[in-house]
This record gives C-alpha cells, sequence and structure tokens, in this order.
C-alpha cells in the first residue's frame, strides 16, 4: 500500500484578495491537483499557489 503525500495549498487572489485554502495532491508535472478552476471574480490565471505537506 503506497500513500501519497497530501499537501495543504493556499491560493491568493492578487486581483480580489480572495484567499482559498484546500487539499491536494502533487502530479508527476510538478502541479498540484486541488480541482480548483478559478477565482469568484473571474481570474484563472494571475493566482498566487503556496503549498505545504500535511
Amino acid at each position: 500500500m503506497t500513500t501519497e503525500t497530501r499537501y495543504r495549498i493556499v491560493i491568493r487572489c492578487p486581483k480580489c484578495g480572495e484567499k482559498y485554502i484546500l487539499r491536494g495532491r502533487q502530479k508527476a508535472e510538478g502541479e498540484y491537483e486541488t480541482g480548483f478552476k478559478r477565482c469568484i471574480c473571474g481570474n484563472e490565471d494571475d493566482l498566487v499557489i503556496e503549498a505545504t505537506a500535511e
């Protein structure tokens, strides 16, 4: 049984100031999979993402 490391992902939108705290896993490409698509203001590209292992 293998356990993948889960990460606490904090996504901040510099346009509207909204902050999201999610949990996810790291993909092979180095990106994090959380299911997050876009901010409530419609911002999809200009996001600040911080990840820490749980």
